[in-house]
C-alpha cells in the first residue's frame, strides 16, 4: 500500500527528536512508511506531525502498547492498516509521558 511499509522497523523507542533535543512527549506515533518514532499533537513538539508535513508520509500508527490504530494525515481519518514489523510499541516500562527524567513537574502545562 503506498505510504505503508511493513518491513520498516521502527527508528527507537522513544521520539527521535526529542531524544536530540533533550525533550518529552506525551505519547508515541510511529511513521508506517520510514520508522521515524516521533511524538504526538498533544506533545509540546508535535514531531509526529511535523515528520508527515516534511516528508509526505501520509500514515502513522500508534507506539503505546495496547494500540494499534493507524492515522492517515492526508484525510485526517483513523485507518485500519497491515501489521508492522516489531516491535509494536515503545517498552512497557517506558512511563507516558516520558521519558520519566525529562518530563517537568508541571507537564500539563505545556501539552495541547
Amino acid at each position: 500500500m503506498q505510504g505503508i511499509d511493513p518491513a520498516v522497523p521502527p527508528s527507537g523507542p522513544g521520539c527521535v527528536d526529542c531524544d536530540e533535543a533533550g525533550g518529552w512527549w506525551v505519547h508515541l506515533r510511529r511513521c508506517a512508511q520510514c520508522g521515524h518514532v516521533g511524538c504526538c499533537d498533544t506533545s509540546p513538539e508535535q514531531h509526529a506531525t511535523k515528520h508527515a508535513a516534511t516528508s509526505g508520509h501520509p500514515f502513522v500508527q500508534s507506539y503505546e502498547p495496547g494500540e494499534n490504530w493507524f492515522w492517515n494525515y492526508e484525510t485526517n481519518k483513523m485507518y485500519e492498516g497491515p501489521e508492522l514489523v516489531g516491535p509494536a510499541h515503545h517498552p512497557v516500562d517506558q512511563t507516558a509521558p516520558g521519558p520519566a527524567e525529562r518530563v517537568p513537574s508541571d507537564w500539563r502545562s505545556h501539552i495541547h
